[in-house]
């Protein structure tokens, strides 16, 4: 019976194949599956349903329903049956397909007189492309090989469907890659960009489905396999400690271990599939089934089954990564997501990111704000979308994606991209010019920075200083810890580049979504709030004396400033100064020149500090207030969580006034205060913070004109004026009238 059921298969993908060879146009070819199938299946109907919108699907193709309904009759996302498939991607099997739940009766289609129902959603890797159906007039449930059967043609359409084969009139037949795309995503770095599409893995195309000679595809399977599995053996080798990497790798090598993963795979080609076949038809089947699982662990590995099938499906068609291949004029880089040190190898030749996944605080954004590069995050679909050198215009300030834009978009973005030109130019006449406002109050703009590559900023974006350098890059991008030697040079470099000014180093910020590839990963159920920064500094206390030696022996006579990140508590101030004075004392018993001036810090980025001991304000000698974490802490609000993030304004007078109250605590102790985060970049919100006190922004370098140039033609007496009138009439948040105060400018 199971010979015979994978001899009709064989025989149904023989005349598949008969069909995708054809050179029959787009409609033709749908018209000869529908009445293929049906005959090899027995059934007296078969339909296929494409998506016309990401909300409609429309019948594309019938045998057996009236055929004037074809192109006629659409249904939408979840509506009957069909879009109930659809909408889940699940397979329904109903003997009496009239009185399942939410069947819908589509009468110009005749289908009345047919009871059982089989639809079987048509996909590739999770993109939702329609629906096949065949239908009886007997009342039965379809065989499990029947189910198989259908299952196999639905892949076949889906390759067709990638590589254009029904390309014809209407919505649902139109050609693929071809049609302008919007995709929505999130902002992670701001700024906009016109490239070129450039996969960082390639998709690959399977164009071989059907198998000429079962037994080679057995043998080619095994070979790719057993190749597969000594990759992930010497990846696995070359990775060093207990770290997140080999948990990873550990996982490939169970999949690529997986007896029922390889007889799975041999059955598919015993039904007449090609090896790359059966190793994507597979992928689509677990992958369908652990999307719907409930068990988070069980979805998370789901990326590492695609990149493992990904693998294979490279070493079985030669699809092989793009390396040594020529970037396109203008590229813009599109991935799932990507590595710090993979970013960094591209470098600042990338006009731009778009990450299917990604967060605010990852990696990624990390280097992408360095490197001032615009990055749009969770662009869901853009894998699946975009096609090497396509043209792709990314509006980083929005969160949007235009994809093959038409001519209106493009002309529309150009503009905006014109007038942010034109107004960089005005801000390049003021560079060198003091931020001083109306009112003859000047503010101190420095700028934030995190490589080499950023200090060529300080001069021509005519920021005063670095404000913060973070210096946790340096240890994301290596594969092991680098050396002291390696810091100090570094450091040096950025203090030779800065000519002079003021460089704040804040130390090792690791932890939370920041950690080290050669790090043991820490299972927390809040990252955020869990083990990080200066608390694992002082828990592991090596690393941090070993980069505070490495600045100290940096400065090498020079002026030195540094902080210390995420302190909660004085105790953690203190605990971590004494570390200072012990590394000063070990650099002198060496004979080590000393800073000419040391000057200690600390980042405020928990509320509780802001109410610390007056002992610790007098002690510290500069505060930063990290607005970004702050921000998310006070309203408790995740800002890595799209639900929430956006519901809170930094212009809300209730945090204002709670900055108010720090930047009144800092005057009475006479400490030097500053404001970093990405909130000291926004022109508006700068000038608040200016209005309420904080007379000391630190922001990337592309915001520093922007913001200069709006607090030279306010008066902040004014601005204050205005915040302490809207409180006073209960307002939530002061931007309505201070936007309003702004439109009253000449």
């Amino acid at each position: 019976m199971v010979e015979r059921a994978e001899s009709e298969s064989r025989k149904l993908l023989g005349r598949l194949r008969d069909t995708m060879a054809s050179q029959a146009a787009g409609q033709e070819r749908l018209d000869q599956i529908t009445h293929l199938t049906a005959d090899s299946m027995g059934t007296e109907v078969c339909s296929i349903y494409l998506f016309r919108d990401d909300e409609t699907l429309e019948l594309c193709a019938t045998q057996g329903l009236n055929p004037e309904s074809v192109h006629q009759t659409r249904m939408k996302l979840g509506e009957g049956l069909v879009g109930r498939v659809a909408r889940t991607g699940k397979v329904i099997n109903a003997a009496d397909a009239p009185s399942a739940k939410g069947f819908r009766y589509m009468p110009e289609t005749g289908e009345e007189i047919y009871s059982s129902f089989l639809g079987v959603p048509i996909q590739r890797l999770g993109e939702k492309l329609g629906v096949l159906v065949v239908q009886s007039k007997e009342a039965r449930e379809f065989s499990a090989d029947e189910v198989y059967a259908l299952e196999v043609v639905a892949m076949v359409l889906a390759e067709m469907t990638e590589l254009g084969a029904f390309v014809g009139e209407g919505a649902a037949l139109r050609a693929r890659h071809t049609q302008p795309v919007l995709i929505r995503g999130v902002t992670a770095q701001e700024g906009t960009a016109e490239g070129h599409i450039w996969l960082h893995e390639p998709r690959v195309v399977v164009t071989n489905l059907v198998a000429d000679d079962p037994a080679r595809e057995h043998v080619r399977l095994t070979e790719a396999v057993e190749n597969l599995r000594v990759s992930v053996d010497q990846l696995l080798a070359g990775a060093s400690g207990d770290t997140e990497q080999v948990q990873v790798l550990e996982a490939y090598r169970m999949f690529a271990n997986s007896k029922g993963w390889l007889r799975r795979m041999e059955e598919n080609i015993d039904r007449g599939l090609s090896a790359e076949a059966a190793v994507e038809k597979e992928q689509s089947d677990v992958r369908a089934r652990m999307l719907q699982a409930t068990d988070a662990y069980l979805r998370e590995r789901l990326q590492d089954l695609d990149d493992l099938s990904n693998r294979l499906l490279r070493i079985l068609t030669g699809q092989g990564h793009q390396t040594g291949a020529e970037l396109p004029e203008n590229p813009i880089l599109v991935a799932r997501n990507i590595g710090p040190g993979e970013l960094l190898e591209y470098g600042r030749q990338l006009r731009g990111i778009i990450l299917e996944e990604g967060s605010v605080g990852s990696h990624a954004a990390i280097v992408a704000r360095a490197l001032a590069i615009p990055l749009v995050i969770n662009a869901k679909r853009i894998q699946n979308e975009a096609l090497n050198g396509d043209h792709v215009m990314v509006d980083g300030d929005q969160g949007v994606v235009h994809l093959r834009p038409d001519d209106t978009v493009v002309n529309a973005f150009r503009d905006k991209m014109a007038m942010q030109a034109k107004a960089q130019e005005r801000y390049a006449s003021i560079r060198d010019k003091p931020a001083v406002t109306l009112c003859g109050k000047t503010i101190r703009l420095d700028m934030n920075a995190g490589l080499m590559a950023d200090l060529p900023s300080l001069e021509s974006s005519g920021a005063e200083g670095v404000g913060l350098f973070r210096t946790e890059l340096q240890f994301l991008v290596r594969s092991q810890m680098p050396k002291r030697t390696e810091l100090a040079a570094l450091y040096a470099r950025v203090l030779d580049a800065a000519k002079g000014k003021r460089v704040v180093f804040r130390t090792l910020d690791i932890g939370s979504d920041k950690v080290l590839p050669y790090m043991q990963a820490q299972d927390e159920p809040n990252p955020a709030l869990g083990w990080r920064a200066i608390r694992v500094g002082l828990d592991k206390p090596g690393v941090m004396r070993m980069q505070l030696q490495a600045l100290l022996r940096a400065a090498n006579g020079r002026p030195l400033s540094l902080m210390f990140p995420f302190i909660a508590q004085y105790e953690e101030y203190t605990a971590a100064r004494a570390e200072v004075d012990k590394a000063i004392a070990r650099e002198k018993k060496l004979g080590h020149t000393l800073p000419e001036k040391l000057e200690i810090g600390a980042m405020l980025e928990t509320p509780s500090l802001a109410y610390a001991c007056k002992k610790f304000y007098e002690e510290v000698e500069f505060l930063s207030i990290g607005g970004n974490d702050l921000k998310q802490f006070f309203f408790a609000a995740d800002r890595e969580n799209e639900r929430v993030r956006r519901r809170y304004d930094t212009l809300n007078v209730s945090f204002l006034s709670f900055l108010e109250d720090i930047v009144a605590r800092c005057a009475a102790t006479n400490t030097r205060l500053s404001f970093c985060g990405e909130d000291a970049g926004r022109p508006v919100e700068a000038l608040c913070l200016a209005a309420i006190g904080l007379h000391s922004l630190s922001m990337r370098p592309a915001s520093v004109g922007p913001v200069k140039h709006l607090l030279r033609r306010c008066n902040l007496d004014d601005v204050r004026t205005v915040i302490h009138d809207a409180r006073d009439a209960g307002e939530q948040s002061v931007r309505p009238a201070v936007m309003e105060y702004l439109r009253g400018l000449s």
